[in-house]
Formats: C-alpha cells, sequence, structure tokens
C-alpha cells in the first residue's frame, strides 16, 4: 500500500492511495497562496493601480517592467492570477480510479484533473459538497472573467530570472506549474463525472475494497470517507469538527479499528475559540458602525458567513443596529442563501426541526425578509442605487486579489473609520495569518508591531489591532495580503473562525478510535516554528505519526495477509470434515478457482465432456481446466512403542529404537533399512528393495488420518 502526496497544504490535501488493485485519489485541494503574488484586479478602474512604475533590475535593466510592477515597497506581477496546481508527474493521473471528496473547499481543483491528465474514473462526493463546490467555482470563474487582462506574464518565470527578483517572487516555488483559472465549460464537464453518495452508503470499486461517506461535522455535506476490503480498513479523516454547529455531528464509532488513518484538515488556529472570535467580531463591527464607519468581510459565498449572519441576526437588535444595512455580494450570493435551506437532511437535529415546524433552518432568511440583509450578485445594477453608508459588507474573495472585494478596499482603505475584519481561515486562501512564510525575517504579531517595522514593511498608516497570542498556519501572510493597498488608514481586525478539530481534540480522538497507524502533514508532527516550545500543537501517538511533504511517496506500515474465497453450496455439501483433534477438523477440497472482479469464488470441477462423433473445432473458452487426482493428505503422529510392536507382528526382528533432537529413528538392522520419524515428515531408506519400502509404507499408513 503506497500513498503519493501531491500537494503539500495540510487544509488543502490532495494524496493518490494505492490500495489492493485500486488507484484511489483524496480530495484535489487548490493552493491559491500564489495568488498573493499578483496586484488586484479592480472592478472600477483604479488610477493608482493603472499607474504603478514598472519594476528594473539593480543593473536598469527594464525588461520585466511590462510584467512586474512596483506598489507599496512590493514587487508584483501585472498578469491574470495564478494558481499552484497539486503535482501532475509525481504519478501517472490517467490510471486514477476514483477521487473522494471530503468538502467543498476540497474539490477547487478538480476541472485540472479531471479535464487535462486523461483521468476516466469516477469522482464521489455528497450533493451539498457538489452543489456549494459548484458555486465556489463559479464564483471564482467570474471574478477572473469578468476583469480581463490584455498581457500575459511569463518571462519572469524563467529560472534564471527569478533568482534575480526579490522576495517573495524569488522564493515561489513551482512556478512553472502555476496555471491560469479554468472556464466554466471545463467546471461542467468535471461536475459531470460526479456521482452523488449519501451517509454511510457503501460503495463497491471493482469488487476489491468498498468505501464509504460518513458525516465530518465540519461543513454542509462534509465527509470523512472508510477505505477498506475484508480485512484491511483504511480511514481518511480532513475537515472535521466537534463543535456543534449548523452540520450533522461527526461520526466518530465508525473510525474504530482503522489499520491505517490518514489524518488532514486540522484548525489553523488550535488555541483560538471561534465563541470568543465570534464575539469579538460582533463588538468590533458595532463599534465601527456607531463610529460612523463601514465594516468589509472578506469572505466566501459558504460557511463561515452562515454563522456570523445567525450570530448578527441575535445581536442586531441589542446592539442598536437595526437601522444598519449589510449586503452580501457574490454572483452566486442567492443560489448559495437559497441551497443553505434548502439541505434539510444534512443538517443538525436542531435545524432539521425547524424545517419540519416549518421554519427557516437558518435566520437569514428572516433578515432578508424584514429587509436587513440584501444580496447582489456584484456592485453593478441595482446595488448602486440601493447602496447607503454606513454599512457591513460580506463579499469576497478573501485574498483581496480579485472580486468585489478589491473595490471596497480602494473605496474605503483611506479612512480610519472603516474596519476590514477577516474571519475566514479554513478554506482556498486564509488571509489574516500574521506570520511571514518566506525566507526573509519572519515576526509573530501578538501586538502592535514597532514603529521601526511597520516602516519596513511599508505599514506606516496601518492601525493594527491587537491580536490573540494564538498559532497561524505560515502559508499566508496578513502583511502580503494587505500589501498592494499600503499605505492604508482604515482598521484591520483578525477574527478567525475555524472550527476543524484541535490538537487537543485530535488527542482525544486518537485513543478512542485507536488506529494502528496514523498517517499525516509533516506540519503536524513538530510545533509551530514560532512557538517551539509549544509541544501541545503537535500531534502525540503511539506508535509516531508517519508524516508526509509534497512530492513524497509513502510506503505504508500495512500488509495483506488474507483473502476472502467463497465457496459453491454444492462444493460445500460434497465436504466431509474429519476431526483430527478436539475442536479441529479438515477437508480436503478440489476445485476450480474462478476469479473475477476481484472476487474468489470456489465451483466444483467440472466433468469431462463426452466424446461426439463428429468433428468440431473447439474454441479456447471452452477448454476444461486440468484437474489432476490428487495424492491424499495425512494427518496423526505414530506412536513409536506401537509401531515397534506392528513391525514385529509383520516378521521383522533385531529393532532399535533411537532418539533425536527432531523424532524417533527406527532401524531394521536384519533389512538394513532405516524409518526416519519426525514431527511432520517419515523417511523410509533402504537399498533396492522397492517392495520392502511399500510393505512398510503401508504399516506406516495404518497410523495416519487420509484426507
Amino acid at each position: 500500500m503506497k500513498l503519493y502526496c501531491l500537494s503539500g497544504h495540510p487544509t488543502l490535501p490532495c494524496n493518490v492511495l494505492k490500495f489492493k488493485s485500486t488507484t484511489i485519489m483524496l480530495d484535489c485541494g487548490l493552493d491559491m497562496t500564489s495568488t498573493l503574488n499578483f496586484l488586484p484586479l479592480p472592478l472600477v478602474q483604479s488610477p493608482r493601480l493603472s499607474n504603478l512604475p514598472g519594476w528594473s533590475l539593480k543593473d536598469g535593466n527594464a525588461f520585466l517592467d511590462k510584467e512586474l510592477k512596483e506598489c507599496s515597497g512590493h514587487v508584483f506581477v501585472d498578469s491574470v492570477p495564478e494558481f499552484c496546481l497539486p503535482e501532475t508527474e509525481l504519478i501517472d493521473l490517467s490510471t486514477v480510479d476514483v477521487i473522494l471528496i471530503s468538502n467543498y473547499h476540497c474539490m477547487m481543483a478538480l476541472p485540472y484533473i479531471t479535464e487535462h491528465t486523461g483521468f476516466t474514473g469516477t469522482v464521489y462526493a455528497t450533493e451539498p459538497s457538489v452543489q456549494i463546490g459548484r458555486l465556489l467555482m463559479e464564483e471564482l470563474v467570474n471574478f477572473i472573467e469578468r476583469v480581463p487582462k490584455a498581457q500575459s506574464a511569463s518571462l519572469w518565470k524563467n529560472k534564471d530570472i527569478q533568482r534575480l527578483l526579490p522576495s517573495p517572487l524569488k522564493d515561489a516555488v513551482e512556478v512553472s506549474t502555476w496555471r491560469r483559472c479554468y472556464t466554466m465549460q471545463e467546471v461542467n464537464s468535471a461536475l459531470s463525472k460526479i456521482q452523488l453518495v449519501g451517509y454511510s452508503q457503501k460503495i463497491e470499486l471493482f469488487g476489491a475494497v468498498q468505501v464509504t461517506p460518513l458525516s465530518s461535522g465540519y461543513a454542509l455535506g462534509s465527509s470523512n470517507w472508510i477505505i477498506q476490503s475484508h480485512y484491511e480498513k483504511v480511514s481518511y479523516v480532513s475537515g472535521s469538527s466537534l463543535l456543534t454547529t449548523h452540520p450533522q455531528p461527526m461520526d466518530q464509532a465508525s473510525l474504530k479499528n482503522s489499520d491505517v488513518l490518514i489524518l488532514t484538515g486540522l484548525t489553523q488556529i488550535p488555541t483560538a475559540n471561534p465563541d470568543s472570535m465570534v464575539g469579538e467580531f460582533c463588538s468590533n463591527l458595532s463599534q465601527t458602525v456607531r463610529n460612523g464607519g463601514n465594516v468589509l468581510v472578506p469572505c466566501y459565498p459558504s460557511g463561515v458567513i452562515y454563522d456570523l449572519l445567525e450570530c448578527l441576526y441575535q445581536y442586531i437588535d441589542s446592539a442598536g443596529l437595526s437601522s444598519i444595512p449589510f449586503y452580501f455580494i457574490s454572483p452566486v450570493a442567492n443560489s448559495s442563501l437559497e441551497f443553505s435551506q434548502i439541505f434539510a437532511e444534512w443538517l443538525c437535529h436542531n435545524k432539521q426541526t425547524k424545517v419540519y415546524l416549518p421554519e427557516p433552518p437558518f435566520p437569514h432568511a428572516e433578515l432578508i425578509q424584514t429587509n436587513k440583509l440584501k444580496h447582489y450578485p456584484s456592485i453593478h445594477g441595482d446595488f448602486s442605487n440601493d447602496f447607503r453608508q454606513p454599512c457591513v459588507v460580506f463579499t469576497g474573495h478573501p485574498s483581496l486579489r480579485f472580486g468585489d472585494v478589491v473595490h471596497f478596499m480602494e473605496l474605503w482603505g483611506k479612512s480610519s473609520l472603516n474596519t476590514v475584519i477577516f474571519t475566514d481561515v479554513g478554506s482556498d486562501v486564509t488571509v489574516g495569518t500574521v506570520l511571514q512564510r518566506h525566507r526573509r525575517d519572519t515576526w509573530l504579531y501578538s501586538k502592535r508591531p514597532s514603529s521601526q517595522l511597520r516602516r519596513k514593511q511599508g505599514l506606516r498608516d496601518c492601525p493594527w489591532h491587537s491580536l490573540p497570542d494564538i498559532h497561524l498556519e505560515p502559508d499566508f501572510s496578513y502583511l502580503e495580503a494587505l500589501a498592494p493597498y499600503q499605505p492604508l488608514a482604515m482598521k484591520c481586525i483578525y477574527c478567525p473562525i475555524d472550527t476543524r478539530l484541535n490538537f487537543i481534540q485530535v488527542s482525544k480522538l486518537l485513543k478512542e478510535v485507536q488506529p494502528l497507524h496514523v498517517v499525516c502533514p509533516e506540519q503536524y508532527t513538530q510545533p509551530p516554528p514560532a512557538q517551539s516550545h509549544r509541544i501541545d500543537l503537535m500531534i502525540d501517538c503511539q506508535p509516531p505519526a508517519m508524516s508526509y511533504r509534497r512530492a513524497e511517496v509513502l510506503a505504508l506500515p500495512f500488509k495483506r495477509r488474507y483473502e476472502k474465497i467463497e465457496i459453491m453450496p454444492e462444493l460445500a455439501d460434497s465436504l466431509v470434515p474429519m476431526e483430527i483433534k478436539p475442536g479441529v477438523s479438515l477437508a480436503t477440497v478440489s476445485a476450480v478457482l474462478h476469479t473475477k472482479d476481484n472476487k474468489h469464488i470456489l465451483q466444483p470441477p467440472p466433468r469431462p465432456a463426452q466424446p461426439t462423433g463428429g468433428k468440431k473445432r473447439k474454441r479456447a473458452s471452452d477448454d476444461i481446466p486440468d484437474c489432476k487426482v490428487l495424492k491424499p493428505l495425512l494427518s496423526g503422529s505414530i506412536p513409536v512403542e506401537q509401531f515397534v510392536q506392528t513391525l514385529e507382528k509383520h516378521g521383522f526382528s533385531d529393532i532399535k529404537v533411537e532418539d533425536t533432537a527432531k523424532g524417533h529413528i527406527v532401524l531394521l538392522q536384519e533389512a538394513e533399512t532405516l524409518i526416519q520419524i519426525e514431527e511432520d515428515s517419515t523417511h523410509i531408506i533402504c537399498d533396492n528393495d522397492e517392495m520392502l519400502r511399500v510393505r512398510l509404507r503401508d504399516l506406516v499408513l495404518k497410523f495416519l488420518q487420509k484426507f
């Protein structure tokens, strides 16, 4: 059994498992950190962004000035944003039989896999994952395509040139594999290959293994997967939560007794309490609007936004915010809000009971009915007529590189009355992380940075919110997300809300389900680089977890020992077991082993066909397997004393018995013959007297059972 690791991102996994005769891809997450190296795509013409100076080499050579632009002390690629794909050279992806999707955030690279690698298999996912995943892809395509770029940047990707660039472009990895966004035609083609499944539904794969989705408790339709044969079991746990939110609770019991448990998608903020973060979010929001400012919440069109709207529903009136308009802007805003109300069977029990009352399971339906929440496909059209300030705007994309959020950052960034609040951490781009990920100096801000450090990073006018002392995943940078908008006067608040499993919960889970082996990303097997003393922020289990990184192949410590074989009823009826010792019976079987679709069946041997008079050409398919008459199997032990007495009765004399380390030797001195009796064999040694050997053999057989 082997595991091919195609992604190094712990929360956006893409792995391939070779199990028995099947090749199974586990998720296909899309790493969007690469987009932070590109300039934002403004919906409305931005004089500032369109008149940036080109970047030149230290010797004054300006041949890259069309591709690279200087902005606020940083260098960005002036082109359509590109994405870092999973590895495509480590394994031939056309050999993948099936793809298992755990949640809608982990399927964003699906069109790249199904449409450009020769993939001909089947994709399995729950209906909410497919429908909401479609919305995320549709939004992404819309964001990119509605702001077309005339030029394409590729010269800077040359390895010799990249070494001359400033960080972070200098340190960007796998730039040759970065690709532009897919099209809606490719999205629709990829989604057409998906087969919908339900929780606990058992799916046979070629008769070799069986896969079963289980509720993971993280998002609508999110799944963990059980992959098992008759005697082996692999559990894939990705993006799971034990908190009581809107999805069905996590199914833990079915994960027990796994030979291998593959663990991915843990929380990126293991010491932050989601409840306290929601409270801080509401507090900062109300304080800003009371002071006459606007609040911008970069978010995805599904997931955390449902929980935020539910909290605001309970908070609005008590905080005196009933007159403040809330806007949700996304090309798929309407569909997202509607989908959340119709997937009743995928919700927790409390949400389901509201559906049958009938009441909408999510309170944003009432917010829409009372005009407290309004949704629009973009900033153009009706929104322009309805827009009034102060207000709260939920929009994407959290990377701040494309989508309507770019317009609001440009519009509101120069006023200290306004606030941008980052909440999304569990998706494709975790904006708000304050830990620098590049090889330059690294800091973890848990308080306002010094003025000297702020000047060094080009943040002279940016007010900072005091951040909680938490571990932040070092894959994305809060500073890099905001870098193109500096100097920034608006307040920047980081209230990360991530309900996925933390390390304490993982420790309890592993003790309960007790897998023989745990496999996880290497980030989970060591403390965070900035908090090396926090050994509680890593997986601790026995035996120690096996870790993997991008482009590695792991041979899992797991050997197949048994295979299940079925016996045809008529063959079973013909067996005559004989008891060889108490509780143990044996029977010999002469049969034909028939194997098809990885199922093995013992069938009675066919009877030879009766010869016919005429000549008829025999087809290969008519061949009857040769069924040789087998010698009987022998069982039992030879009692030496009784055997000697039997020899004497049959006329043998001058018998001598010697004990050996393995048994006994019976020496017939007169006949010059030796009988060697051991635990698992008996040898008769005599010179050129076949009649004597056969006679002695028959005497030996009287003490043994035949099968």
